[in-house]
């Protein structure tokens, strides 16, 4: 079946970065545009960014353009997202889905602090 695992996430200072990656499994992970997620507490979910099935598009929300990167290794079946010059609004629960279901993953945590 359809396996997402996030992982990489943690805390972190306010300025600093953080690597999360999503490993894939039980689909080809080559033919689907995929994506990140998250969510602050006591917030609902927010599309972080998107990218296209072999990478070569790349979308990004306004509040992390230009701070964060998605990209993919379709010969590893990853997905990551570097994430730059983080703020403590950054803090949430992030996870990747694959953006044509509702297949996702159960989420890795980033708590950035000032």
């Amino acid at each position: 079946q359809v396996q997402l695992v996030e992982s990489g996430g943690g805390s972190v200072q306010a300025g600093g970065s953080l690597r999360l990656s999503c490993v894939a499994s039980g689909f080809t992970f080559r033919s689907y545009e995929m994506k990140w997620v998250r969510q602050a507490p006591g917030k609902g979910p927010e599309w972080v960014a998107r990218i296209s099935f072999n990478g070569d598009e790349t979308f990004y929300a306004d509040s992390v353009k230009g701070r964060f990167t998605v990209s993919r290794d379709n010969a590893k079946n990853t997905l990551y997202l570097q994430m730059n010059a983080l703020k403590t609004d950054d803090t949430g629960t992030y996870w990747c889905a694959r953006s044509s279901s509702g297949d996702r993953g159960k989420g890795t945590q980033v708590i950035v602090s000032s």
